[in-house]
């Protein structure tokens, strides 16, 4: 005798799919992209030197994403391969941070009510303008949903305590100096309730994309700049200087920009990219830690 097949209604699936995934992105340690008088700044809190949270995509965008790191890799590197191909048969103006959220947003979404288990991340999208009212920050969750954020926003298991914070303290025009230590502050601070702890260069990973730059405007502030910005009390706190463009086809995978703002200098890189992938594919479901684990 058959049994009768377990039933599910529609509205108690999502809603446990949306349980899973948001248990799995408060896992994850939190970032944050926001607003300062030259640029965007990422900062994350993430002791890897390694395993970025925060990359370049194109000349003028950059990705940050908490959650499960095999996932928001596959969706850092398929992006890359659809600006890049964009780019490469239309016009490197063509490529916009608009235009990845939404194809982010397709992916994220199709993933979320198709496939077996929804994907466990949270990213960001930026892409600096010519002036700060020009600047474009998007957020997209497991769901695919997209929101347009103005001025900054905050990720990961602390991200809505972050967010209230930075609504409270950061303004239009600030330094650089100053919006690093105040994200700094706040990503120390945690979530409510939870023990305040002390951050230091070692435990973040920092870039910025600088609107100042001729072309690639992506560059990750690391060494001594970094512990000088963090330094309240340093004559040095201005923004980076302009260090010299490097020439170099785009295009890269390893998510490493040319060179490091405070660091040593890295030779430009190339890697190939498939044509023929123009959407991020989904990743293995049974691969891959939480970053938070």
């Amino acid at each position: 005798m058959s049994q009768m097949p377990f039933y599910v209604s529609p509205e108690q699936l999502m809603k446990d799919r949306a349980d899973f995934a948001r248990k799995g992105i408060a896992r994850g340690r939190s970032v944050v992209v926001l607003g300062y008088d030259k640029g965007i700044l990422f900062v994350a809190e993430n002791p890897s030197r390694t395993l970025h949270k925060v990359s370049e995509i194109y000349d003028r965008i950059g990705f940050a994403a908490v959650g499960k790191y095999n996932e928001f890799e596959n969706l850092r590197v398929a992006g890359v391969r659809y600006a890049d191909l964009r780019g490469y048969s239309y016009d490197r103006s063509d490529v916009t941070a608009r235009g990845l959220a939404n194809a982010y947003a397709q992916t994220l979404g199709t993933v979320f009510t198709q496939e077996s288990k929804p994907y466990e991340v949270e990213i960001a999208v930026a892409e600096v303008g010519r002036t700060q009212d020009e600047d474009q920050i998007y957020r997209l969750t497991y769901d695919g949903s997209v929101a347009d954020e103005r001025g900054f926003v905050a990720m990961g298991g602390a991200g809505e305590a972050i967010e209230t914070g930075l609504g409270d303290a950061w303004h239009p025009g600030i330094v650089l100096g100053d919006a690093l230590v105040l994200a700094v502050r706040l990503l120390a601070a945690g979530a409510p309730g939870s023990e305040p702890r002390q951050l230091g260069p070692d435990s973040l990973e920092v870039a910025v994309l600088d609107r100042e730059r001729p072309r690639r405007t992506f560059r990750r502030i690391v060494g001594p700049l970094l512990a000088d910005l963090l330094n309240t009390d340093s004559p040095t706190r201005e923004a980076p200087a302009q260090d010299e463009h490097i020439p170099g086809r785009h295009g890269e995978l390893s998510g490493e920009p040319d060179s490091d703002i405070g660091g040593p200098t890295a030779s430009p890189r190339d890697a190939s990219t498939n044509p023929q992938t123009q959407r991020p594919e989904p990743g293995p479901d049974s691969s891959g830690t939480a970053d938070g684990d």
